[in-house]
């Protein structure tokens, strides 16, 4: 079996809460939302995760330090959501896709301005850009700005923080197609997060879900969208808008509001938003184990997961 490029486990991390005159710690919390945002942060180092494991190609990531962690880096990158508050305002579009070449010492001045202007043609835009500032360009060229210095480096791994969401619908196609052709032509692999179930479905072959800092499900990209197991995935897929609304839609509807994460339920998080609740839901959180009865690699952290699956299968699909 070939070894993951790219391997998480058991990671959290928890934000200390202050409060008071001398800001002294009163309560720990885990990541703000429903964590996929800090997730990817704390897998780069931008936050130092409580506990876990990141491996990279085989290595521990988490316990390198100094050189060699700046070596390994060179392999994980990533992509923000904000294609303008990522990119420095003070630096032209050059120096900004070459700032990581010159940070990791990658050819010479000459080299590394020739291949600026290679990856400024790879990600579609133009080569006087390499002058210009980023007010200077519009959103989408700011992105594609974001995603040339994320690849300048011929990383193994590039994570995409909502990488589309900032940006005008019309223009979000044309970004996810060039992040698959670069996947592709590069041999990229991606951790792409998104709350946009079509642009997931789009573009990841693999699909985590995540609610209020747990992975709640996981599984090959036909198998979540075709037969969902977790009552929080079904819901969400029953959200998404469809061409005809005379067609009715699988999955409960969600009622009520994501709780705190300051305070979250006992037991498992969704409990009180989930109509198959049991007395058992709220004593005790469920693993994210493979489902019973089932072939392939299809997880679900839910007690009653094989039973609501079992349901979902015998309703109507239309």
């Amino acid at each position: 079996m070939t070894e993951p490029v790219l391997e998480v486990v058991g990671l959290s991390k928890h934000f200390p809460i202050l409060g008071g005159v001398l800001r002294r710690e009163v309560g720990l919390v885990g990541e703000s939302g429903c964590g996929k945002s800090t997730l990817a942060r704390v897998v780069v180092r931008l936050y130092e995760p409580s506990q876990g494991q990141v491996r990279l190609r085989g290595k521990d990531f988490l316990a390198l330090e100094g050189a060699a962690l700046k070596a390994e880096r060179a392999q994980l990158q990533m992509i923000f959501q904000d294609p303008y508050g990522s990119l420095n305002p003070r630096m032209t579009i050059g120096k900004i896709i070459e700032e990581p070449l010159t940070l990791h010492q990658r050819g010479t001045a000459a080299e590394r301005r020739a291949k600026v202007v290679t990856l400024l043609s790879r990600v579609g835009l133009r080569g006087d850009s390499i002058e210009r500032f980023p007010h200077e360009l519009s959103g989408g060229q700011r992105q594609r700005v974001g995603i040339a210095r994320a690849i300048a480096l011929e990383p193994a791994v590039v994570l995409c923080d909502e990488p589309v969401s900032a940006l005008d619908v019309s223009i979000q196609s044309q970004v996810l197609n060039l992040l698959r052709d670069l996947q592709q032509e590069l041999g990229l692999a991606y951790v792409f997060i998104s709350h946009d179930l079509a642009v997931v479905k789009h573009i990841a072959t693999r699909v985590a879900v995540m609610y209020l800092g747990r992975i709640v499900e996981t599984a090959d990209t036909d198998t979540l969208y075709a037969r969902p197991a977790h009552p929080y995935t079904r819901a969400l897929l029953g959200s998404v808008p469809v061409p005809d609304p005379a067609l009715a839609k699988r999955g409960a509807v969600l009622h009520g509001d994501v709780p705190s994460p300051a305070n979250p339920p006992s037991g498992c998080h969704f409990h009180p938003r989930c109509k198959y609740a049991q007395a058992i839901c709220k004593e005790t959180a469920p693993a994210l184990i493979p489902l019973k009865r089932r072939e392939g690699s299809q997880l679900a952290a839910c007690h009653f997961a094989d039973d609501i699956l079992d349901s979902f299968e015998k309703e109507p699909s239309a």
